[in-house]
């Protein structure tokens, strides 16, 4: 199995905690539709911005943390190489606006404050990321339930050019954490240090169990 066919797999194993917009790239066949600039995408402090937040989303522990398994590289490689051009402006924004911030609320470059402070201004992007994913929710729910209760004419449908009871589904929303947080994941559990350190790892396994208890503490097996 190449990288490639490791990544796909891994992107289905992990199932819900992916955006849809990361299935979407998987889906889709890995083809972007976007930017042909890609090669100029990210510039090089933004290349190195990457690999250090990779590396606050998983630090090293008992474990390399994801800088160390090279989950910089592969995230860049991913948004310039599978991801449409929504997604990749999301994306560079959000880089611009994390830079930015730093330098306000830390009179300096994300690239210069201390862990502790990236942690902080990290955590403080990811829980706003959050809040406006609910309300997206909460707003397309709501356009949902107005739309059931909403009687048209069949005329008025036939003229508008669309089939009675057609259901039209918004896109997600890029979000530069999700996309951040979905590729560290991906990269990090596809990469030799991923599966060899942070899993339990066999590189002569035996039979297949489908079914294996964990004992408490216990890492899970690779696959």
């Amino acid at each position: 199995m190449d990288r490639r066919d490791a990544v796909k797999s891994v992107a289905f194993l992990l199932g819900g905690a992916l955006s849809a917009t990361t299935i979407g790239v998987f889906l889709e066949g890995c083809s972007p539709t976007g930017n042909k600039n890609n090669a100029t995408l990210f510039s090089a402090d933004q290349e190195k911005l990457i690999a250090e937040i990779a590396d606050i989303i998983i630090p090293t522990t008992s474990s390399p943390g994801a800088k160390a398994a090279g989950v910089g590289p592969f995230i860049s490689m991913m948004l310039k190489d599978c991801y449409p051009e929504e997604a990749q402006k999301a994306f560079v924004k959000g880089l611009e606006d994390l830079e930015s911030r730093s330098k306000k609320e830390f009179n300096n470059s994300f690239l210069k404050i201390t862990v502790k402070e990236r942690e902080q201004l990290l955590g403080k992007v990811r829980d706003e990321t959050v809040a406006n994913q609910k309300t997206e929710r909460d707003k397309t729910e709501a356009e949902r339930i107005a739309s059931e209760n909403t009687v048209v004419k069949k005329s008025e449908k036939e003229e508008a050019g669309k089939p009675m009871n057609a259901k039209e589904k918004k896109p997600e929303t890029p979000y530069f954490f999700v996309i951040m947080r979905d590729l560290t994941l991906l990269g990090y559990f596809t990469s030799e240090i991923g599966a060899t350190k942070a899993y339990a790892y066999l590189d002569i396994p035996g039979r297949y169990d489908g079914c294996v208890d964990l004992k408490p503490g216990q890492k899970v097996w690779a696959t």
